[in-house]
């Protein structure tokens, strides 16, 4: 890919992969630093990326393992608060009142449901496709988008009863 061509792609994708990604952690602004640190990584290696061989699910993947990196670094970091201190650091503040009922369902998803869910229905991506990105087989991906229709399904129902 040339300087151009990844220009053009991160200009085409960045919001697009921005809110793939903060649907599967549920945070905005840990979605928009690891997409950005996954297209500097992209931008190093960007002769190696092939406009048609998926380039998006490269950046998506990246920024993916950079999220669940930091979630793991956080959680380590805060054990060691409670250790010293007794007690965990001041944490970031809960998203606004705002937040898309969306969000709020998937949140209480497992983590290998959420991130299954969103790659299917919101990214748009066949079983087979998100098999081969998450490395499991297209049978647990079934498994997985089954058991989050079923728990996500009382919780957007009710949210459309209250809705309107």
């Amino acid at each position: 890919m040339t300087d151009e061509e990844f220009e053009e792609f991160y200009a085409h994708s960045v919001k697009h992969l921005v809110g793939q990604v903060y649907l599967m952690t549920g945070d905005l602004h840990e979605a928009q630093d690891v997409v950005q640190e996954a297209f500097v990584r992209g931008w190093a290696r960007r002769a190696r990326l092939e406009r048609g061989a998926g380039p998006q699910a490269w950046i998506r993947t990246v920024a993916w393992r950079l999220a669940v990196s930091r979630r793991r670094r956080r959680g380590r970091a805060a054990a060691a608060w409670r250790l010293r201190d007794g007690g965990a650091p001041d944490s970031s503040p809960a998203p606004d009142a705002g937040t898309v009922t969306m969000v709020d369902a998937l949140r209480r998803l497992p983590e290998r449901q959420r991130r299954m869910a969103v790659l299917h229905y919101v990214c748009d991506l066949t079983v087979e496709q998100v098999a081969a990105e998450t490395g499991v087989s297209a049978g647990t991906v079934k498994t997985h988008l089954f058991r989050a229709r079923a728990a996500l399904r009382p919780h957007l129902a009710s949210e459309e009863e209250h809705g309107d």
